[in-house]
């Protein structure tokens, strides 16, 4: 009963939110079609999160995720013009923003009509709104992560890193290992020692995946190893007053990763089929618990890591660790500038999440209902829903006015079927959020959140710490850590372009495409070549791919420094 009651004070406490566009009751019903550029799952029927939306909104959701290639399927959807009303062209976002499929939202969005959104946006609008071809102002996607509020909250490594099984750095005592050298080698002893898990299934030493866009895991980690976080495919010095921009990949330094990849393979830690699985099977390999390690970023196999959690194979979850290059790896080596200091930076300082979510598309019926649906659904009280679900049976407020879970009620958050039955993430990933600390009191029946809590569960350090499984509490002992993010350095200031994987790459979109082409098909063939080869096959790819990374890098180098003018310039 307690439960039913609470359910209900939320309820009504959201029906006297409502807008006035839904001010006259329930609005006729309408399903939007929505399209995700990721892989997923269907949520449930009954899902209870989506059962109130459309109670408060009359709307209901048809979801269809990617299941092929993602350029590919964008394309058809552009050509045919087979747009659905919801678009998340996921990171080819460009091709339909380009493509023409996406309406303005400053048509519908502004501190008149929709404070809330505007709010939200308002501190990142150098970053976000655009020009287009006649120079008016364009804003065709409000990010889905990276608009948060208040400090920055790093208790963990959610994007790139060198990430290594907790088991492995527990059967070597605990090491600090800092160089890419320190890391193949801790996992070729590791495999030496341990060739196979308790039920005799080898172990993988280290997986690279490749396929479509997530080949990232193949191409990134050289800009990381020189001490840079992530800008995609180039390495910039952000000290330099003109932004120095070069393509990395085939450069000296690159070399010697691809080299020690090379030895990895031939001393057994990669497996060849490495290259050839699918998104799906590389999530089952690590699923199982075999993979030792993987350069990745950890929202890419967080289904995994879920995987791992609800089987309670803690040792078998990762550590994310901020690698780089050890000395001997460069020395002699020709840097990008002459001043070109390697330090470990991992960790950005908070960043929109440019280009990337739902964009409403040009054959939508009723953008003015889905923009104010979403000016509505960024009250508190519509983002606590989602963030932290139904007070009193998802979590509870205590009577410090923090946001509490039980165990039960946490450990139900890391599981996947529990998940599409409870939560709304296939549109709430995609749609504009608050995130970082709540700024406000929240008042929730008779109950107050207090200002000062955090909007993801995550990242509350009731739950961080509070519920953290005893595992990883001995596993951070045997550091002397009191979180995961202690294994890297603490986050650096963003540079002003951003990141440089978030610019706009279409207009020199041959070049850069066969500059990933070759990278694609030469860099494996590098990693399982013989040895005695491999000084030749990387002169030979080089000289293959330079065309086409003089021409993208020149572009990248005008780009950077024209989208870093325009922040400074609105500052």
């Amino acid at each position: 009963m307690k439960k039913l009651c609470a359910a209900l004070l939320t309820m009504a406490l959201i029906l006297s939110l409502v807008p006035a566009v839904f001010a006259e009751g329930t609005p006729e019903p309408i399903t939007l079609t929505v399209f995700r550029g990721d892989p997923g799952d269907q949520p449930t029927e009954d899902n209870k999160i989506y059962k109130l939306i459309e109670e408060k909104f009359g709307v209901k959701f048809n979801f269809s995720f990617l299941t092929g290639d993602l350029d590919e399927t964008l394309g058809i959807k552009i050509v045919g013009k087979d747009y659905p009303d919801l678009f998340d062209g996921g990171n080819s976002a460009d091709l339909i923003i380009n493509g023409g499929a996406l309406i303005n939202l400053l048509d519908y969005v502004s501190p008149e009509k929709t404070p809330r959104l505007w709010a939200h946006i308002e501190p990142q609008k150098a970053r976000l709104i655009e020009k287009d071809a006649n120079g008016n102002d364009v804003l065709y996607i409000i990010p889905n992560y990276g608009l948060a509020d208040g400090d920055q909250i790093a208790n963990s490594v959610g994007g790139p890193a060198f990430f290594i099984q907790k088991q492995v750095l527990e059967w070597d005592n605990y090491p600090q290992i800092k160089t890419a050298d320190e890391y193949f080698d801790l996992l070729e002893r590791f495999l030496d020692a341990n060739p196979t898990d308790e039920n005799g299934t080898p172990y993988t030493g280290f997986a690279i995946l490749c396929e479509d866009w997530r080949h990232f895991c193949l191409i990134n980690p050289v800009q990381h190893l020189m001490g840079r976080p992530n800008d995609g495919e180039v390495l910039i010095d952000v000290n330099d007053p003109d932004f120095h921009t070069e393509t990395f990949i085939d450069k000296p330094y690159a070399k010697a990763y691809y080299k020690k990849l090379n030895d990895a393979y031939h001393a057994g830690l990669i497996d060849r089929n490495t290259f050839t699985m699918t998104f799906d099977q590389y999530i089952a390999a690590l699923s199982n618990g075999t993979v030792l390690g993987m350069f990745d970023q950890a929202w890419d196999f967080g289904t995994a890591t879920s995987a791992l959690l609800d089987a309670q194979k803690y040792d078998r979850t990762y550590a994310a660790l901020g690698l780089v290059y050890d000395e001997e790896d460069i020395e002699g080596v020709e840097m990008p500038s002459a001043d070109w200091k390697i330090e470990e930076h991992y960790l950005n300082g908070s960043l929109p999440n440019v280009r990337r979510g739902f964009g409403i598309s040009t054959t939508c019926p009723c953008p003015e209902r889905i923009v104010a649906m979403w000016e509505e659904m960024m009250s508190d009280e519509w983002q606590l829903i989602f963030n932290w679900g139904i007070e009193g049976e998802d979590y509870y407020i205590d009577d410090e006015g923090r946001l509490q879970m039980t165990r039960e009620q946490y450990n139900q958050t890391q599981d996947a079927a529990w998940k599409l039955a409870n939560k709304a993430e296939a549109f709430t990933q995609s749609s504009p959020k608050k995130q970082g600390y709540i700024l406000n009191d929240i008042q929730v029946g008779d109950k107050v959140v207090k200002a000062g809590n955090c909007w993801e569960v995550a990242n509350q350090p009731e739950i961080v710490f509070g519920l953290m499984n005893d595992y990883d509490k001995e596993f951070l002992a045997g550091y002397g850590y009191q979180k995961f993010a202690d294994f890297v350095n603490p986050p650096i200031e963003l540079a002003p372009y951003g990141e440089a994987w978030q610019i706009d790459y279409t207009p020199v979109n041959t070049a850069h495409d066969n500059f990933l082409k070759v990278q694609d098909i030469r860099l494996p063939e590098l990693i399982m070549c013989d040895e005695s080869e491999f000084d030749a096959k990387w002169d030979a790819f080089v000289s293959e791919i330079k065309p086409y990374a003089d021409e993208f890098g020149a572009y990248m180098q005008e780009a950077v420094v024209k989208e870093a003018h325009k922040v400074l310039d609105n500052q």
